[in-house]
Protein backbone atom coordinates (compact mmCIF):
# COMPACT_ATOMS: atom_id res chain seq x y z
CA UNK A 1 0.00 0.00 0.00
CA UNK A 2 1.20 3.42 -1.16
CA UNK A 3 0.16 6.26 1.33
CA UNK A 4 -0.05 9.96 0.64
CA UNK A 5 0.42 12.24 3.43
CA UNK A 6 -0.23 15.84 2.83
CA UNK A 7 0.71 18.11 5.91
CA UNK A 8 3.51 16.15 6.57
CA UNK A 9 5.30 18.01 8.55
CA UNK A 10 3.15 19.42 11.13
CA UNK A 11 1.87 17.99 14.18
CA UNK A 12 0.08 15.72 13.09
CA UNK A 13 1.34 14.86 10.19
CA UNK A 14 4.85 13.94 11.90
CA UNK A 15 3.30 11.95 14.73
CA UNK A 16 1.59 10.00 11.41
CA UNK A 17 4.76 9.68 9.33
CA UNK A 18 6.60 8.08 12.40
CA UNK A 19 3.93 5.37 13.41
CA UNK A 20 3.68 4.44 9.26
CA UNK A 21 7.76 4.11 8.77
CA UNK A 22 7.46 1.94 12.29
CA UNK A 23 5.12 -0.14 10.44
CA UNK A 24 6.99 -0.63 7.23
CA UNK A 25 10.41 -0.94 8.88
CA UNK A 26 8.27 -3.73 11.10
CA UNK A 27 9.42 -1.87 14.31
CA UNK A 28 5.37 -1.76 15.20
CA UNK A 29 4.12 -5.48 15.37
CA UNK A 30 1.13 -4.46 16.27
CA UNK A 31 -0.80 -4.69 12.85
CA UNK A 32 0.87 -7.66 10.79
CA UNK A 33 -1.89 -7.48 8.06
CA UNK A 34 -0.98 -3.54 6.99
CA UNK A 35 1.77 -3.98 4.42
CA UNK A 36 3.01 -0.72 3.77
CA UNK A 37 5.06 -0.20 0.60
CA UNK A 38 5.81 3.94 -0.18
CA UNK A 39 5.21 7.00 2.14
CA UNK A 40 4.50 9.99 0.45
CA UNK A 41 5.39 13.15 2.43
CA UNK A 42 3.95 16.12 1.05
CA UNK A 43 4.21 20.00 2.63
CA UNK A 44 4.43 23.41 1.74
CA UNK A 45 8.33 23.33 1.65
CA UNK A 46 7.72 20.35 -0.70
CA UNK A 47 8.41 20.72 -4.79
CA UNK A 48 4.16 20.67 -5.77
CA UNK A 49 5.73 18.95 -8.76
CA UNK A 50 6.29 15.51 -6.99
CA UNK A 51 2.03 16.05 -6.22
CA UNK A 52 1.00 14.18 -9.62
CA UNK A 53 3.21 11.48 -8.74
CA UNK A 54 1.97 10.82 -5.93
CA UNK A 55 -1.75 11.01 -6.61
CA UNK A 56 -0.83 8.63 -9.34
CA UNK A 57 0.57 5.98 -7.46
CA UNK A 58 -1.39 6.64 -3.80
CA UNK A 59 -3.83 3.88 -2.18
CA UNK A 60 -4.97 6.00 0.16
CA UNK A 61 -4.45 9.68 1.23
CA UNK A 62 -4.42 11.75 4.05
CA UNK A 63 -5.26 15.01 4.00
CA UNK A 64 -4.10 17.24 6.60
CA UNK A 65 -2.45 20.09 5.09
CA UNK A 66 -4.29 23.29 6.25
CA UNK A 67 -4.03 26.58 7.70
CA UNK A 68 -4.27 27.63 11.08
CA UNK A 69 -2.94 31.07 11.80
CA UNK A 70 -2.62 32.94 9.13
CA UNK A 71 -2.08 36.67 8.14
CA UNK A 72 -5.60 37.54 7.88
CA UNK A 73 -8.23 35.90 7.36
CA UNK A 74 -8.59 35.18 3.55
CA UNK A 75 -5.65 32.95 3.77
CA UNK A 76 -8.33 30.15 5.80
CA UNK A 77 -10.30 29.39 2.74
CA UNK A 78 -6.89 29.90 0.35
CA UNK A 79 -4.90 26.99 2.81
CA UNK A 80 -8.04 25.03 3.62
CA UNK A 81 -10.19 24.74 0.58
CA UNK A 82 -7.53 25.96 -2.39
CA UNK A 83 -5.23 23.34 -1.72
CA UNK A 84 -8.32 20.80 -1.05
CA UNK A 85 -9.30 21.76 -4.53
CA UNK A 86 -5.75 20.76 -6.22
CA UNK A 87 -5.24 17.75 -4.29
CA UNK A 88 -8.67 16.41 -5.63
CA UNK A 89 -8.09 17.58 -9.15
CA UNK A 90 -5.05 15.85 -9.33
CA UNK A 91 -6.39 12.55 -7.93
CA UNK A 92 -8.95 12.97 -11.04
CA UNK A 93 -6.57 13.57 -13.24
CA UNK A 94 -5.29 10.00 -13.04
CA UNK A 95 -9.09 8.85 -12.40
CA UNK A 96 -7.35 7.39 -8.22
CA UNK A 97 -10.63 6.67 -6.69
CA UNK A 98 -8.85 5.35 -3.54
CA UNK A 99 -9.85 6.12 -0.47
CA UNK A 100 -9.28 9.69 1.10
CA UNK A 101 -9.23 11.36 4.78
CA UNK A 102 -9.93 14.77 5.77
CA UNK A 103 -8.93 16.65 8.46
CA UNK A 104 -10.94 19.23 9.62
CA UNK A 105 -12.02 20.84 13.21
CA UNK A 106 -14.86 21.04 15.44
CA UNK A 107 -15.79 24.78 14.67
CA UNK A 108 -17.10 23.79 11.39
CA UNK A 109 -20.00 23.39 13.07
CA UNK A 110 -20.23 26.71 13.06
CA UNK A 111 -22.11 26.57 16.72
CA UNK A 112 -21.91 28.72 19.97
CA UNK A 113 -18.02 30.45 19.56
CA UNK A 114 -17.62 29.10 16.46
CA UNK A 115 -20.50 30.78 14.46
CA UNK A 116 -18.35 33.77 13.27
CA UNK A 117 -15.37 31.34 12.94
CA UNK A 118 -13.06 32.02 9.35
CA UNK A 119 -11.35 29.06 9.98
CA UNK A 120 -15.06 26.86 10.55
CA UNK A 121 -16.38 27.89 7.91
CA UNK A 122 -13.26 27.45 5.40
CA UNK A 123 -12.76 23.63 6.96
CA UNK A 124 -16.81 23.37 6.40
CA UNK A 125 -15.92 24.22 2.68
CA UNK A 126 -13.20 22.12 2.58
CA UNK A 127 -15.93 19.23 3.83
CA UNK A 128 -18.29 19.86 1.27
CA UNK A 129 -16.00 19.77 -1.65
CA UNK A 130 -14.93 16.35 0.03
CA UNK A 131 -18.15 14.93 0.07
CA UNK A 132 -19.10 16.41 -3.69
CA UNK A 133 -16.27 14.61 -4.50
CA UNK A 134 -16.90 11.59 -3.31
CA UNK A 135 -20.69 11.32 -4.91
CA UNK A 136 -18.80 12.00 -8.12
CA UNK A 137 -16.12 9.21 -8.46
CA UNK A 138 -17.27 7.18 -5.89
CA UNK A 139 -14.33 7.64 -3.39
CA UNK A 140 -14.13 6.52 0.19
CA UNK A 141 -14.29 9.83 2.00
CA UNK A 142 -13.43 10.19 5.50
CA UNK A 143 -14.24 13.61 7.69
CA UNK A 144 -12.77 13.86 10.56
CA UNK A 145 -13.95 17.16 13.01
CA UNK A 146 -11.28 17.48 15.51
CA UNK A 147 -11.51 18.53 18.62
CA UNK A 148 -8.66 20.00 20.77
CA UNK A 149 -5.48 17.74 20.46
CA UNK A 150 -2.78 16.95 22.32
CA UNK A 151 0.69 15.29 22.21
CA UNK A 152 4.38 15.33 21.62
CA UNK A 153 5.64 17.65 18.80
CA UNK A 154 2.39 20.06 19.01
CA UNK A 155 3.32 23.86 18.79
CA UNK A 156 3.36 25.89 21.54
CA UNK A 157 1.71 29.66 21.11
CA UNK A 158 -0.09 28.36 17.92
CA UNK A 159 -3.26 26.65 18.05
CA UNK A 160 -3.53 24.43 21.22
CA UNK A 161 -3.81 25.66 24.81
CA UNK A 162 -2.45 22.64 26.15
CA UNK A 163 0.53 22.48 23.93
CA UNK A 164 1.51 26.27 25.07
CA UNK A 165 0.90 25.12 28.89
CA UNK A 166 3.08 22.21 28.59
CA UNK A 167 5.84 24.52 26.74
CA UNK A 168 5.62 27.65 29.54
CA UNK A 169 5.30 25.13 32.72
CA UNK A 170 8.47 23.09 31.52
CA UNK A 171 10.51 26.57 30.44
CA UNK A 172 9.63 28.32 33.66
CA UNK A 173 7.20 30.87 31.41
CA UNK A 174 3.85 32.40 32.86
CA UNK A 175 0.52 31.14 31.33
CA UNK A 176 -2.42 32.89 31.28
CA UNK A 177 -5.94 31.49 32.56
CA UNK A 178 -8.62 33.89 32.12
CA UNK A 179 -11.54 31.34 33.11
CA UNK A 180 -10.48 27.94 35.17
CA UNK A 181 -13.97 26.48 34.81
CA UNK A 182 -13.43 26.60 30.81
CA UNK A 183 -13.79 22.87 29.85
CA UNK A 184 -12.23 21.29 26.68
CA UNK A 185 -12.69 18.10 25.09
CA UNK A 186 -9.06 17.23 24.20
CA UNK A 187 -7.91 14.32 21.82
CA UNK A 188 -4.60 12.84 22.57
CA UNK A 189 -2.32 12.70 19.36
CA UNK A 190 -1.55 8.38 19.63
CA UNK A 191 -5.12 8.00 20.15
CA UNK A 192 -5.90 9.94 16.49
CA UNK A 193 -2.68 7.99 15.24
CA UNK A 194 -4.85 4.65 16.24
CA UNK A 195 -7.93 5.76 15.02
CA UNK A 196 -6.00 6.88 11.80
CA UNK A 197 -4.09 3.79 11.24
CA UNK A 198 -7.74 1.74 11.94
CA UNK A 199 -9.14 4.03 9.24
CA UNK A 200 -6.41 2.80 6.88
CA UNK A 201 -7.64 -0.82 7.54
CA UNK A 202 -11.15 0.31 6.59
CA UNK A 203 -12.40 0.06 10.48
CA UNK A 204 -13.01 3.74 11.06
CA UNK A 205 -15.32 4.98 13.61
CA UNK A 206 -18.32 6.61 12.01
CA UNK A 207 -20.89 9.17 14.24
CA UNK A 208 -22.83 11.78 14.04
CA UNK A 209 -22.89 15.33 15.25
CA UNK A 210 -25.23 16.48 18.41
CA UNK A 211 -24.58 20.18 18.69
CA UNK A 212 -20.49 19.97 18.98
CA UNK A 213 -20.30 16.41 20.50
CA UNK A 214 -19.52 13.50 18.24
CA UNK A 215 -22.36 10.43 18.73
CA UNK A 216 -21.06 7.54 17.59
CA UNK A 217 -23.33 5.95 14.71
CA UNK A 218 -22.31 3.17 12.34
CA UNK A 219 -23.67 4.70 9.06
CA UNK A 220 -22.49 8.06 10.48
CA UNK A 221 -21.42 10.69 7.84
CA UNK A 222 -18.67 11.64 9.71
CA UNK A 223 -15.55 10.03 11.16
CA UNK A 224 -14.00 10.56 14.72
CA UNK A 225 -11.56 9.29 17.48
CA UNK A 226 -13.81 7.51 20.35
CA UNK A 227 -11.37 8.22 22.39
CA UNK A 228 -11.39 11.78 24.27
CA UNK A 229 -11.12 13.23 27.37
CA UNK A 230 -12.73 16.77 28.98
CA UNK A 231 -11.04 18.83 31.48
CA UNK A 232 -11.14 22.34 32.66
CA UNK A 233 -8.21 24.41 32.41
CA UNK A 234 -8.76 24.58 36.05
CA UNK A 235 -8.01 20.86 35.84
CA UNK A 236 -4.81 21.19 33.63
CA UNK A 237 -2.98 23.53 35.25
CA UNK A 238 -3.18 21.59 38.91
CA UNK A 239 -1.92 18.69 37.39
CA UNK A 240 1.35 20.98 35.42
CA UNK A 241 1.69 22.28 39.36
CA UNK A 242 2.11 18.77 40.30
CA UNK A 243 4.27 17.27 37.28
CA UNK A 244 6.57 20.37 37.57
CA UNK A 245 7.66 20.15 41.53
CA UNK A 246 7.60 16.18 41.04
CA UNK A 247 11.79 16.94 40.96
CA UNK A 248 11.91 18.19 44.85
CA UNK A 249 9.22 15.91 46.09
CA UNK A 250 10.02 12.95 44.15
CA UNK A 251 6.64 12.23 44.17
CA UNK A 252 4.69 10.72 40.99
CA UNK A 253 0.86 11.96 40.65
CA UNK A 254 -1.43 9.05 40.68
CA UNK A 255 -1.52 8.08 36.41
CA UNK A 256 -4.44 5.70 35.63
CA UNK A 257 -3.90 3.77 32.21
CA UNK A 258 -5.69 5.67 29.69
CA UNK A 259 -6.49 8.31 31.90
CA UNK A 260 -5.97 12.34 30.26
CA UNK A 261 -3.27 12.45 33.36
CA UNK A 262 -0.88 9.97 31.66
CA UNK A 263 -1.25 12.05 28.20
CA UNK A 264 -0.88 14.94 30.15
CA UNK A 265 2.31 13.97 31.56
CA UNK A 266 3.92 12.85 28.58
CA UNK A 267 2.64 15.95 26.72
CA UNK A 268 4.78 17.97 29.14
CA UNK A 269 7.65 15.82 29.62
CA UNK A 270 8.45 16.41 25.83
CA UNK A 271 8.97 20.16 26.25
CA UNK A 272 11.73 19.51 28.69
CA UNK A 273 14.78 21.80 28.05
CA UNK A 274 17.95 19.31 28.53
CA UNK A 275 19.02 21.26 31.50
CA UNK A 276 15.66 19.75 33.29
CA UNK A 277 16.26 16.36 31.54
CA UNK A 278 17.77 15.30 34.13
CA UNK A 279 17.59 16.28 38.04
CA UNK A 280 20.08 15.46 41.20
CA UNK A 281 18.56 13.12 43.74
CA UNK A 282 19.89 13.33 47.30
CA UNK A 283 22.16 10.28 48.41
CA UNK A 284 22.39 10.03 52.09
CA UNK A 285 26.20 8.94 52.46
CA UNK A 286 28.17 7.31 55.34
CA UNK A 287 31.09 5.05 55.85
CA UNK A 288 28.68 2.36 54.91
CA UNK A 289 27.73 3.64 51.76
CA UNK A 290 24.95 5.32 50.72
CA UNK A 291 20.79 5.26 50.75
CA UNK A 292 18.73 7.86 47.81
CA UNK A 293 15.14 7.40 47.38
CA UNK A 294 14.57 7.47 43.99
CA UNK A 295 10.70 7.98 43.59
CA UNK A 296 7.62 8.15 45.47
CA UNK A 297 3.64 7.71 44.85
CA UNK A 298 1.03 8.86 46.61
CA UNK A 299 -1.00 5.52 47.32
CA UNK A 300 1.55 2.56 46.26
CA UNK A 301 4.60 3.41 48.61
CA UNK A 302 8.25 4.24 47.15
CA UNK A 303 11.51 3.31 45.72
CA UNK A 304 15.11 3.86 46.83
CA UNK A 305 18.65 2.33 45.92
CA UNK A 306 21.09 1.44 48.52
CA UNK A 307 24.57 0.92 48.45
CA UNK A 308 26.37 -0.73 50.97
CA UNK A 309 30.36 -0.94 50.51
CA UNK A 310 32.20 -4.52 50.98
CA UNK A 311 31.68 -6.73 54.50
CA UNK A 312 28.94 -3.84 55.63
CA UNK A 313 25.37 -5.11 57.21
CA UNK A 314 22.60 -3.15 56.91
CA UNK A 315 19.39 -2.71 58.20
CA UNK A 316 18.66 -4.56 61.95
CA UNK A 317 15.68 -3.31 62.09
CA UNK A 318 11.73 -4.32 61.85
CA UNK A 319 8.40 -2.78 61.33
CA UNK A 320 4.60 -3.03 62.27
CA UNK A 321 2.96 -2.93 59.04
CA UNK A 322 5.65 -1.77 56.25
CA UNK A 323 6.42 -4.34 54.08
CA UNK A 324 9.53 -4.28 51.48
CA UNK A 325 10.85 -5.58 48.66
CA UNK A 326 14.49 -6.18 48.56
CA UNK A 327 16.28 -6.65 44.54
CA UNK A 328 19.72 -6.67 44.73
CA UNK A 329 20.99 -6.07 41.59
CA UNK A 330 24.63 -6.02 41.58
CA UNK A 331 26.96 -7.30 43.94
CA UNK A 332 26.97 -10.50 45.94
CA UNK A 333 25.23 -10.37 49.84
CA UNK A 334 23.15 -12.14 52.26
CA UNK A 335 19.73 -10.91 53.68
CA UNK A 336 18.57 -12.44 57.26
CA UNK A 337 14.54 -12.35 58.38
CA UNK A 338 13.58 -12.97 61.80
CA UNK A 339 10.41 -13.27 63.44
CA UNK A 340 10.11 -11.15 66.17
CA UNK A 341 9.66 -12.62 69.81
CA UNK A 342 9.93 -16.37 70.62
CA UNK A 343 8.08 -19.25 70.23
CA UNK A 344 6.29 -21.70 72.47
CA UNK A 345 9.20 -23.09 73.87
CA UNK A 346 11.12 -19.68 74.58
CA UNK A 347 13.20 -19.40 72.00
CA UNK A 348 14.41 -16.99 68.94
CA UNK A 349 12.50 -17.88 65.91
CA UNK A 350 15.15 -19.11 63.53
CA UNK A 351 16.80 -17.01 61.00
CA UNK A 352 15.79 -16.99 57.43
CA UNK A 353 19.12 -16.92 54.98
CA UNK A 354 18.60 -15.76 51.52
CA UNK A 355 21.79 -15.34 49.15
CA UNK A 356 21.45 -12.74 46.64
CA UNK A 357 23.52 -11.63 43.88
CA UNK A 358 23.40 -9.40 40.89
CA UNK A 359 23.69 -12.16 38.44
CA UNK A 360 20.57 -13.94 39.63
CA UNK A 361 18.12 -11.18 40.29
CA UNK A 362 15.15 -11.80 42.79
CA UNK A 363 12.56 -9.81 44.99
CA UNK A 364 12.63 -10.72 48.70
CA UNK A 365 9.56 -9.89 50.32
CA UNK A 366 10.72 -7.81 54.05
CA UNK A 367 7.80 -9.55 56.11
CA UNK A 368 6.05 -7.10 58.96
CA UNK A 369 7.16 -8.27 62.36
CA UNK A 370 10.31 -9.71 61.31
CA UNK A 371 13.72 -8.36 61.93
CA UNK A 372 16.07 -8.10 58.43
CA UNK A 373 19.25 -7.29 57.21
CA UNK A 374 21.49 -7.15 54.51
CA UNK A 375 24.79 -8.33 54.28
CA UNK A 376 27.73 -6.98 51.59
CA UNK A 377 29.46 -10.45 51.39
CA UNK A 378 31.76 -9.12 48.90
CA UNK A 379 35.87 -7.68 50.10
CA UNK A 380 35.70 -6.08 46.78
CA UNK A 381 32.59 -5.39 44.97
CA UNK A 382 29.45 -2.57 46.28
CA UNK A 383 26.21 -4.48 46.73
CA UNK A 384 23.53 -2.35 45.25
CA UNK A 385 20.21 -3.04 46.37
CA UNK A 386 16.74 -1.56 44.58
CA UNK A 387 14.04 -1.34 47.21
CA UNK A 388 10.41 -0.97 47.19
CA UNK A 389 8.14 -0.34 50.55
CA UNK A 390 4.19 0.03 50.34
CA UNK A 391 4.52 3.35 51.83
CA UNK A 392 6.52 6.56 51.42
CA UNK A 393 8.91 7.22 54.49
CA UNK A 394 7.25 9.55 57.10
CA UNK A 395 9.45 11.08 59.60
CA UNK A 396 6.45 11.04 62.03
CA UNK A 397 5.83 7.76 61.97
CA UNK A 398 8.67 5.99 60.63
CA UNK A 399 7.51 2.12 61.67
CA UNK A 400 11.07 0.98 61.87
CA UNK A 401 12.56 0.07 65.39
CA UNK A 402 15.93 -1.04 65.96
CA UNK A 403 16.61 -4.79 66.73
CA UNK A 404 19.86 -7.43 65.67
CA UNK A 405 18.97 -10.21 63.32
CA UNK A 406 21.59 -12.67 65.20
CA UNK A 407 21.81 -11.58 68.90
Amino acid sequence: MNILVTGSAGFVGKNLVESLKNLKQGKDRTRPDLKIEEIYEYDRSTDPKFLDGFCEKADFVFNLAGVNRPQNNEEFMTGNFGFASTLLDTLKKYKNNCPVMLSSSIQATLLGRYAQSDYGKSKLAGEELFFDYGQETGAKILVYRFPNLFGKWCRPNYNSAVATFCHNYANDLPIQVNDPSVELELLYIDDLIEEMLDALEGKEHHCEFDGVDAVGQADGRYCYAPMTHKATLGEIVALLDAFKVQPETLVMPEIAENSFAKKLYSTYLSYLPEEKTKFALKMNCDDRGSFTELLKTANCGQFSVNISKPGITKGEHWHHSKWEFFIVVAGHGLIQERKIGVDENGQPYPVRNFEVSGDKIEAIHMLPGYTHNIINLSETENLVTVMWANESFDPNHPDTFFEKVEA
